[in-house]
């Protein structure tokens, strides 16, 4: 299949991881000075961490005024902040800790609890944020893909997939039984740039099928993934890229 012209690849991992830190600079830089805060919510995963490492070095971290910079969260695992697999921890290790953010630019959602009332407040709070606003206006919204693609915690067949009221669900990952909570499509949709990050040979099908025409009913969650009026870009390596 013919590559679209918003999918970008690279040889490596390493080369996409440089130049999504690269393109966060760009969004950066040019809504410096028009904007009082620039919004960005993140993901998780392999990938996106490569990214983040990469921001907290000095060549892009003094490239950044952060104070202007808000983090939050695309979706995160029902765990507390020190669990191994909260986004959060990952973000604060990598990124976080090592850059000159305002603690209160950080916007966590809470994993620990009930998942359903964490979802209720991170909404509650996401309104209170984007007040005036029918749907929050994300500047960049980065995302991955899983091998059965989803994306951010909407997976395959959920009802979440559905949703157009709320701003973020409780969902489950039914392969491992384990609580999430995540932004809903139309959050993801109303975003300014939305990024995928995809890395990894055994992504390749699933890519590939991906970026096809959604001509079926039942689509992917990533194939969901449309803004309404704003820019969508795939950043992909050569493994991913080696069935289109």
């Amino acid at each position: 299949m013919e590559t679209p012209p918003n999918v970008f690849v690279f040889d490596t991992p390493e080369q996409l991881a440089l130049a999504a830190a690269e393109r966060f600079i760009e969004i950066a830089a040019k809504l410096d000075g028009e904007l009082d805060r620039i919004s960005v919510a993140l993901a998780g995963g392999k990938t996106p961490k490569r990214v983040y490492e990469l921001l907290a070095t000095e060549a892009f971290k003094s490239r950044v005024r952060w104070s202007q910079v808000h983090l939050f969260f695309g979706d995160e695992r029902a765990v507390p902040p020190t669990h191994p697999d909260s986004n959060y921890r990952m973000v604060y290790e990598t990124l976080i800790s090592k850059v000159p953010i305002p603690s209160g630019n950080v916007h966590r959602m809470i994993g620990e609890g009930d998942a359903k009332e964490n979802a209720h407040d991170y909404e509650k709070y996401l309104r209170s944020f984007f007040a005036g606003f029918p749907w929050p206006r994300f500047d960049l919204v980065w995302l991955g893909m899983g091998e059965d693609g989803h994306t951010a915690s909407l997976f395959p067949h959920s009802d979440a997939l559905n949703e157009q009221s709320r701003w973020v669900l409780a969902t489950k990952n039914e392969t491992t039984g384990q609580q999430r909570i995540t932004l809903t499509l139309p959050v993801l949709n109303h975003a300014a740039q939305v990024m995928f990050l995809v890395t990894g040979k055994e992504k390749a099908q699933r890519l590939a099928e991906a970026l096809r025409p959604r001509t079926e009913l039942k689509l992917l969650p990533v194939q969901a993934i449309a803004p309404v009026a704003g820019k969508l870009e795939w950043f992909v390596d050569g493994a991913a890229a080696s069935c289109l």
